[in-house]
C-alpha cells in the first residue's frame, strides 16, 4: 500500500513573530523526519500548525509533536494547533499528550489568540 505523502506548506512569519505552516497528509513514520526538521529548524515566537487537512497521525507524528512542544517550551517559544480533525484530537486524548497542546477551531483564531 503506498504511503500518503505529507505536504508542509510555510505560509511565513508575520511581523509579530507568527509562523504558519499549513499540514496536508497524515503524519506518519515515513514522513516523520522530513516534519521534524522543518519543526527543528523553525526559529519564531510563536509556531502555528494548521492541521484542518491531516486525516491521522501515529506514534511518530505524536512524538514528533510533543518532540516540538518540548523544544519550543524550552526555548521560550510557543507553538499552536488549529483545525485538529476529531480523529487527530482522539489519538492524543488516547496518548494522553492533548494536555500540552493549545488548541484553535480555526486558523484565524489561533492567529487571533497567539
Amino acid at each position: 500500500m503506498p504511503q500518503e505523502p505529507l505536504q508542509i506548506e510555510d505560509l511565513g512569519e508575520s511581523p509579530a513573530g507568527q509562523r504558519v505552516l499549513r499540514l496536508d497528509g497524515p503524519i506518519i513514520i515515513s514522513n516523520f523526519f522530513e516534519f521534524q526538521s522543518t519543526l527543528r529548524a523553525d526559529t519564531s515566537r510563536v509556531l502555528i500548525l494548521d492541521l484542518t487537512h491531516v486525516p491521522y497521525v501515529d506514534s511518530a507524528g505524536i512524538g514528533a509533536l510533543v518532540g516540538a512542544y518540548v523544544s519550543r517550551e524550552k526555548n521560550k517559544r510557543g507553538l499552536i494547533l488549529a483545525g485538529t480533525p476529531q480523529r487527530v484530537r482522539n489519538t492524543m486524548q488516547v496518548t494522553h499528550v492533548e494536555q500540552f497542546f493549545r488548541f484553535y477551531d480555526t486558523l484565524e483564531a489561533a492567529q487571533a489568540a497567539a
